[in-house]
């Protein structure tokens, strides 16, 4: 109470500047998706249940059959036939270069790291699913029937990236039509597929500015929204949108994350104890 006084009585708005080190360009790990050479094996979808012990999938792909990510799935693969050929497109969490998930979520659970996936850390989150409502692509999954729910989406295989793996998706294409590499490096070696195919590639990439762009960007010999994509996100990251309101409530923004991790907290441990008292 004293503190949120304090930044009342004083009127000081916070400054929305970044620290000198932080405005340098950091280059953010990224992969690039063309689906001219995607043969629908579905091994990327295998490749991530394995390495994060998920369920295998066991159903077929489908022409017109939609299949979405879900709490048991971080990749899919869908079918499509356009114009008599069978295209096929894979499907995951974008890792936004400025996520809005990660924007809206009050404790930091989903946080953008600085080589670039956005993952979710379980012990800061309060359970609150605003990641979900707030993603464009409507990615992040909450585990509704487990007794200790997690949100779900892909991670970029974050922990394999620590270890100086290439992820699951990645390292298991047979048909490489998942590139793994620094972003810039990959917008390259896209716009020059682009240049040296003109008749086999769309002349546009998408992820590279849709909603401020993200860490996956895809190359397609079709219009992109014939694949299922929505075209019409906007250009700039979406957190743009708050980002004047935020910042001229300074009060809010600093205490209300810090309170209510604390009140998740503190339900946390009641709820611990009451679980020791009941196996009594």
């Amino acid at each position: 109470m004293g503190l949120v006084g304090v930044t009342l009585l004083a009127g000081n708005t916070l400054d929305a500047k970044p620290k000198e080190e932080e405005t340098e360009a950091i280059e953010f790990d990224a992969m690039l998706y063309d689906s001219t050479r995607c043969v629908g094996c579905q091994s990327c979808e295998a490749a991530c249940a394995e390495a994060h012990q998920l369920p295998p999938q066991t159903d077929e792909l489908k022409v017109g059959v939609e299949r979405k990510t879900n709490e048991t799935r971080r990749t899919v693969i869908n079918q499509f036939n356009i114009g008599g050929t069978d295209l096929f497109i894979k499907s995951q969490c974008m890792h936004c270069n400025t996520p809005a998930c990660a924007a809206a979520c009050l404790t930091q659970a989903m946080y953008k790291t600085k080589e670039g996936p956005v993952i979710w850390r379980a012990d800061k989150c309060m359970g609150c699913r605003y990641c979900m409502v707030s993603c464009p692509f409507d990615v992040p999954k909450f585990e509704y029937f487990s007794a200790n729910p997690k949100i779900v989406k892909c991670d970029m295989c974050y922990d394999r990236q620590k270890q100086g793996l290439l992820p699951a998706c990645a390292e298991n294409c047979p048909a490489e039509a998942i590139v793994f590499g620094k972003r810039r490096d990959l917008m390259k070696e896209a716009r020059k597929r682009i240049v040296e195919n003109p008749d086999v590639y769309v002349d546009a990439i998408y992820g590279e500015n849709e909603a401020g762009g993200t860490g996956i960007i895809y190359l397609s010999s079709v219009p992109i929204d014939q694949l299922g994509f929505n075209t019409k996100l906007q250009q700039s990251s979406y957190p743009e949108l708050s980002k004047g309101f935020l910042f001229s409530v300074p009060s809010i923004f600093v205490l209300v994350p810090p309170l209510l991790l604390g009140i998740y907290e503190a339900t946390k441990k009641n709820r611990n104890k009451e679980g020791e008292e009941n196996e009594y």
